[in-house]
């Protein structure tokens, strides 16, 4: 079961929300019910994916994600992703804390914060495998949008292979697809065999669901974050074999309404998405990323986002939404590496101490 955190109270919590702890805290969905929704808790494999086509190895590595840390046996799921180096430049990205050039320390800082899982890069875990990957589960970001090619470009290239992963010990492997993207095609493909693998391995999945394209920036308004365009590449995710999806917090919605205005044209919608679906609330936008991973069965876990001067309270603010929205938990890493070591674990327990909170309820 979780570790027992009798310290934790929603007042704590709510000084982080701010002025906005009673709408988030307080909210009651009224668009799609928390009764339709495979909710996260310590029997999750069990109702989920016994039905399913995985592997019992599978659904094993499943169980250790999901039985490890400090929210070891509560459903919910608190991931440190370092694949900075590569999608977002070493420099750029180590440049205020440099100790994280060193592999080690990125598998530190995940144990000290009682993260669940670490995912990185195959060059990362690899140089640490055999020291670390029997004391926290491994999950190898197998591909990468690289900042080297002029132009920049938004492709996401195979950096090795499943069997590399699988040897090194991980108990999964994550992957990114650009959705709505020119090169998305191909990384459909490249993902879903590379899943398909994996899961004969007996390895879990995980999928960086993103929208990209500068295309879907119209009047201002980027809707690459929007609740129905994330929506849809998160069902497309699951489609391709995810067992849990990463998706970046809704900020907005009417992105398919947006992109069919004027003389364009751009995929299919129902006006019931933005009326009876979702609302303009942060919770039911997310509730909606919720609903196209087959109502909540394959976990939805939130990305922490860059790092700012409120981390603290936008990382929180972050677990909140996502766990009253019915999601399984956060995947956050510049918010807590680009900072010390001891300061980034205090970050991620932060992020932890929502989700042990009996206090913070699904709407």
């Amino acid at each position: 079961m979780a570790l027992a955190s009798p310290d934790i109270k929603v007042d704590r919590i709510a000084d982080y929300l701010g002025e906005d702890a009673d709408t988030l805290l307080n909210h009651v969905c009224q668009t799609i019910p928390r009764d339709a929704l495979a909710l996260p808790g310590a029997d999750f494999t069990e109702r989920v994916w016994l039905d399913s086509d995985r592997n019992p190895q599978v659904i094993r590595s499943l169980q250790q994600i999901y039985d490890s840390g400090r929210l070891a046996g509560s459903g919910y799921v608190s991931i440190l992703p370092v694949d900075q180096g590569i999608e977002h430049a070493a420099g750029a990205s180590f440049a205020p804390n440099p100790a994280y050039f060193d592999p080690a320390k990125i598998i530190e800082l995940a144990l000290e914060g009682g993260c669940n899982a670490v995912a990185s890069t195959f060059g990362v875990l690899g140089m640490t495998a055999r020291r670390y990957a029997h004391r926290i589960p491994y999950i190898v970001k197998v591909n990468h949008n690289e900042l080297v090619t002029h132009p920049n470009t938004h492709e996401q290239i195979m950096f090795g292979t499943i069997q590399q992963a699988w040897d090194m010990g991980a108990v999964a492997v994550g992957a990114t697809v650009y959705f709505g993207s020119g090169d998305s095609n191909r990384q459909m493909i490249e993902v879903a065999e590379a899943f398909a693998f994996a899961h004969e391995l007996g390895m879990a999945t995980i999928l960086w669901c993103y929208m990209r394209n500068s295309a879907f920036t119209l009047n201002g308004v980027n809707h690459e974050s929007s609740a129905d365009l994330t929506g849809q590449a998160n069902h497309l995710g699951v489609t391709l074999g995810a067992d849990i999806v990463k998706q970046k917090l809704p900020t907005q919605n009417y992105g398919y309404q947006a992109l069919n205005s004027g003389d364009s044209a751009y995929g299919k919608l129902d006006e019931r998405i933005y009326t009876d679906l979702s609302s303009d609330h942060p919770i039911d936008l997310t509730r909606y990323q919720v609903a196209n991973g087959y109502m909540g069965k394959v976990g939805l876990i939130s990305s922490g986002g860059a790092s700012g001067a409120n981390d603290f309270a936008e990382a929180v603010t972050t677990a909140v939404i996502n766990k009253r929205a019915g999601g399984m938990g956060l995947i956050s890493g510049r918010k807590a590496f680009q900072r010390p070591m001891a300061e980034g674990a205090r970050l991620l327990n932060a992020i932890q101490d929502v989700y042990l909170s009996e206090d913070v309820t699904i709407a």
